[in-house]
């Protein structure tokens, strides 16, 4: 077949493909492009979360884990109360929550595709109080209710396809790189140059959502620079580059909060649960 025929019908079978599957991210409205099955996420991450419930060590600080359920309780609430008070599907309507405290000095969180949420009782150095942990609750909820995980997949999924058809086509010059360098550079390229600077935008875009999920839920989001400021002071300048990270730094994720917050306030207020 002819080069430029065969180029074509990928492209169109492409575009039908990825057309029907572009979406927006609620509140922000940002364009998002799905092509990976949210269900098929779902379901590997609740297997996955199920093997890490069994090889990481739960905490034992129950009075720390009621106080996440709690909050993921509220949160759960005033999402689903927000969205059918602006006449919007529910984005978690499918969701099974689940909440768990691993003990790790880690200073992370996480949350996987339909509601998986995890808490290392490392970060709990930094969020010292009840608004401080609501605000790290805010962020990672924002990122399941926001598909960021399918958004990542689909865009991964794309990348690889065409940098494969991009290999083919220029008589594998891609792969002569790699060769050449003795390491995958198109996809530390691709990396750096691609799929970094999108995590960081979903990275802000959990910022903010997060604090409008906290405000929704009645806790005060100004804890919410004061947890930043923290975590910037534990860091102690161990940062990488942001550029080379997928993650804002401290300093922009700060001054974003702070930009944000009198906005949020206004805007969202608390939600009566009744």
């Amino acid at each position: 077949m002819d080069r430029r025929k065969f180029l074509s019908y990928v492209g169109c079978s492409c575009c039908g493909l990825i057309l029907p599957s572009c979406t927006t991210a609620p509140i922000t409205d940002r364009k998002q492009l799905k092509i990976i099955p949210e269900s098929r996420l779902n379901s590997q991450a609740a297997q996955i979360y199920e093997k890490i419930k069994e090889k990481e060590k739960m905490s034992d600080d129950f009075e720390t884990l009621e106080k996440i359920k709690e909050i993921g309780s509220k949160m759960e609430n005033s999402i689903d109360k927000y969205f059918t008070s602006i006449n919007v599907e529910n984005p978690t309507s499918n969701f099974k929550w689940e909440y768990i405290l691993i003990e790790k000095k880690t200073r992370n969180a996480w949350c996987m595709p339909g509601g998986k949420i995890a808490i290392y009782t490392g970060i709990l150095e930094a969020t010292k109080n009840t608004d401080g942990l609501a605000a790290v609750m805010g962020h990672e909820i924002a990122h399941a209710v926001a598909k960021h995980s399918v958004e990542r997949a689909s865009r991964g999924a794309l990348i690889n396809t065409g940098t494969q058809l991009f290999d083919i086509f220029s008589g594998g010059k891609l792969s002569q790189v790699n060769k050449v360098t003795g390491m995958n550079t198109v996809g530390m390229l691709s990396q750096i140059g691609l799929m970094n600077p999108f995590s960081r935008k979903q990275e802000s875009e959990a910022d903010y959502l997060g604090m409008i999920f906290s405000s929704l839920s009645g806790y005060d989001i100004r804890e919410t620079v004061q947890l930043w400021e923290r975590m910037k002071k534990l860091n102690k300048g161990k940062e990488p580059a942001e550029f080379m990270s997928t993650h804002p730094s401290s300093e922009n994720r700060i001054k974003n909060l702070q930009n944000w917050m009198n906005e949020i306030i206004i805007k969202y207020p608390p939600i009566k649960i009744t």
